[in-house]
């Protein structure tokens, strides 16, 4: 009985963080953070940031895999899978209702103006979810100096994978040479990344629509915006969608909460249907469940190795960093005009003064005033 009412909750928390995460990975695992170590203390500060750091060395949506880690770590297997499709189910379905409207109407409905003021609240949010897990990661000047170096080479757009494991490595071949025992080590290799051969194909059968996004859910790394390159590749230089249909898939994945995975959902229905729909959405995220699956139990087992503990250390400041840079350059896209600069001081304001206040609460604030700024 207990274990269902901990599978409830989990349910409860995930479906909520489903339907009010706007605004990218990085806003969702503020929430989460939020969530499940401030309110709940589920975790500790530590735990959740060797989580973030292990979602940074797999592929896939970092936030639905973070969302998978937790549900295994409250509710094992079965936590795994309810805190996963809780966290996804609402982003989908909401963009299979703008992906059904499009079809019919062509075009999507004008939410700009609420989009207006959600960002740089957004902005707001993760900076406040940031602050003590940066202050927890910046544990000595070698750390800090990582962290530094991570940040200037996010901000120079180097890919974040390089920039990962270049910082564990760098870590873990500081704490082996401080280690002057020939201790044995045991190996570490990222996991396999699962190679699929491009099908060819005549015709958008569901059976290739699999193949394409179980594929790229297994080999992507990074945001969003790596995602949708990989789709120009593979549907757009195909023939298989439009380049105003990406654009506009581009779009429902920033203006719909969740993970900007949801997106692909919207494309599956363009190129086949209710059942394309269904079969991408499927294909995109089964890599996340299966990868965090096979890491999670290995990260305990990193944290309590001393020379792993460095890698884990490196990593989760390196995660800080590249959050931060993404901070910097949403900020700059974002914040551009004097309704923007008030909306994010404000945001600031109330993220940093009011800690036990729910950051939905804030996300809703910035979109409500930034509507109410652009009738000015």
């Amino acid at each position: 009985m207990e274990h269902k009412a901990n599978l409830k909750e989990i349910a409860k928390v995930f479906l909520k963080l489903g339907i009010i995460g706007f605004g990218g990975p990085a806003a969702h695992i503020a929430m989460m953070q939020d969530e499940v170590v401030r309110k709940r203390n589920w975790l500790t500060d530590q735990h959740f940031l060797d989580l973030i750091g292990a979602t940074n060395l797999i592929p896939g949506p970092n936030s639905t895999e973070m969302a998978i880690h937790i549900g295994h770590e409250k509710g094992g297997w079965k936590g795994l899978i309810v805190a996963g499709l809780c966290f996804i189910l609402p982003a989908v379905f909401i963009t299979g209702v703008f992906a059904y409207l499009y079809k019919q109407y062509g075009q999507l409905p004008e939410v700009q103006p609420f989009i207006y003021g959600i960002k740089p609240a957004i902005i707001a949010i993760i900076l406040s979810a940031i602050f003590p897990l940066a202050k927890k990661s910046l544990k000595s000047a070698a750390l800090i100096i990582i962290g530094l170096l991570v940040l200037i080479g996010s901000l120079l757009n180097i890919y974040e994978i390089y920039l990962m494991f270049g910082a564990g490595i760098a870590a873990l071949l500081l704490a082996y040479a401080k280690n002057n025992k020939q201790n044995r080590m045991n190996s570490f290799l990222p996991l396999t990344l699962l190679q699929i051969p491009n099908a060819a194909f005549l015709a958008a059968t569901n059976a290739n629509l699999f193949w394409i996004f179980l594929k790229i859910g297994a080999i992507l790394y990074g945001s969003g915006y790596v995602l949708f390159a990989f789709l120009d590749t593979e549907l757009v230089s195909t023939g298989l969608l439009s380049r105003q249909q990406l654009i506009d898939a581009i779009a429902v994945g920033q203006f719909t909460p969740g993970p900007v995975f949801s997106s692909v959902t919207f494309i599956g229905y363009q190129i086949n249907g209710l059942s394309g729909a269904i079969v991408s959405t499927i294909a995109i995220f089964l890599p996340s469940f299966v990868f965090v699956a096979l890491l999670n139990p290995l990260v305990k087992k990193m944290r309590n190795s001393t020379l792993f503990s460095a890698f884990l250390d490196a990593v989760n400041v390196a995660s800080i960093a590249i959050i931060i840079a993404i901070c910097y350059e949403m900020g700059k896209d974002t914040i551009t005009d004097w309704r923007t600069v008030l909306i994010a001081l404000l945001s600031i304001a109330i993220a940093f003064g009011y800690r036990k206040l729910n950051s939905a609460f804030v996300v809703l604030g910035g979109s409500l005033i930034g509507y109410l700024l652009t009738l000015v």
